[in-house]
């Protein structure tokens, strides 16, 4: 199907292709590098190494540098590259069709730039057939697939040209992500520093937690809440995954009937408790909003309530981010070992300073002042970051029309 629209004249790949099927059996004692095809035409890695007693499949092929490697099933989702230098001598199953580049006719960069361009993966669905998730190709189908094939000379000043923009947006790009890592380090080292440096004796957070509920407290384990009291609605239960720094994250939460979340009421968090992440990473904690009022929380957590006349939770919440005591303490109590995690004793032992209210509320502004403007230059970021990953894309169009 010759949908390519380019000033260059269209070629079959047949016309540089040649199927390789040269398969031998593995040796039970000798270990192997397995392969794979990452989706829409992303690369080809490693996968793992093996023994070949621990392959099934005794029959493989073993790929070349420079060939072209194309999954049977994964071809309609850009499930094909050119092999790298550092992956030869790979091998992979029958499930892969292997075909050997003549380089006389194209350059397998150009090739390989090619295959990054939408049109393949589109070309290839003509001949794909079976149920959805078996669909495949056969060996002779990718080699119809057309591409605008200017001579060697023309095909290595494209390839040079779309290099040097390619690496000019990487450059871009890196230069996005070093601003906003450093726009985080910045927020950062200014509340490390002003925490150090409040003017308050160090007290246990202990000494802050409400008098009228339990201060401290583990979310249910075990036969409190099994697999089966879990539902699709219903009252949400916060896991460590919604626990972010920059506040809960809603998303994939689990429910339990309002039945059970009665008897599991000392679980319920309010606003401005604050769950600290008790394992995994410790000490990942954030306030609850009012819109989370009522929730539960599970076992991964540890929930504490804040005697709120007194302290401010969204200080608290910057001490246990970001003070240096918190740290250190942390570091020499658990050695390190994230997953060993704490208990509601190590929690409750955590250093605070903590200064008069009026004090902490100034502090707090300041230090969410910073996270606001450090949080908009990241959607700023972000936003960028997703236009120049969309110019390459353009890029490749505008080579492969011959416009380049």
């Amino acid at each position: 199907m010759k949908t390519v629209n380019s000033r260059y004249p269209l070629a079959q790949m047949s016309q540089f292709l040649r199927l390789r099927k040269e398969f031998f059996t593995i040796d039970d004692a000798t270990t192997y590098q397995l392969v794979t095809v990452q989706l829409h035409a992303r690369g080809i890695r490693e996968r793992q190494q093996l023994t070949g007693a621990e392959i099934k499949t005794k029959r493989q092929q073993r790929v070349q540098a420079g060939d072209l490697l194309v999954a049977e099933i994964d071809a309609k989702v850009g499930g094909f590259g050119v092999v790298p230098a550092e992956l030869a001598g790979a091998i992979v199953s029958s499930h892969y069709f292997l075909y050997e580049i003549d380089i006389s006719q194209i350059d397998p960069r150009y090739l390989e730039y090619y295959l990054k361009s939408d049109q393949p993966e589109q070309d290839v669905q003509q001949f794909v057939k079976g149920s959805v998730n078996y669909a495949a190709i056969r060996p002779h189908h990718f080699p119809q697939l057309h591409i605008p094939l200017p001579p060697l000379d023309e095909q290595r000043r494209i390839v040079a040209r779309v290099e040097a923009l390619a690496g000019r947006i990487a450059e871009a790009q890196g230069l996005q992500r070093s601003a906003t890592n450093e726009a985080e380090a910045l927020v950062s080292a200014y509340a490390r520093k002003a925490l150090s440096e409040l003017d308050a004796e160090i007290t246990e957070l202990r000494e802050w937690l409400s008098p009228e509920r339990e201060g401290i407290q583990t979310g249910p384990f075990g036969a409190q809440l099994g697999a089966d009291d879990f539902r699709d609605e219903g009252v949400p239960i916060l896991t460590i995954g919604n626990v972010q720094y920059g506040g809960l994250e809603v998303k994939n939460l689990r429910h339990v009937s309002e039945e059970k979340a009665k008897r599991l009421a000392r679980f319920i968090v309010q606003k401005g408790d604050i769950l600290f992440a008790r394992m995994g990473t410790v000490g990942r904690c954030c306030v609850i909003p009012p819109e989370a009022a009522g929730w539960l929380f599970n076992y991964h957590l540890i929930r504490v309530a804040l005697d709120q006349n007194r302290v401010e939770p969204q200080f608290i919440h910057w001490t246990l981010r970001s003070s240096p005591d918190v740290e250190k303490y942390l570091g020499d109590t658990i050695r390190g070992a994230t997953r060993q995690g704490v208990n509601s004793a190590i929690v409750g032992s955590l250093p605070c300073r903590v200064p008069s209210l009026p004090k902490q509320k100034r502090l707090v502004a300041y230090l969410d002042e910073l996270h606001a403007r450090s949080e908009g230059l990241t959607r700023l970021q972000e936003s960028t970051q997703a236009e120049l990953t969309a110019l390459l894309p353009a890029v490749l169009d505008e080579a492969f029309r011959g416009e380049l």
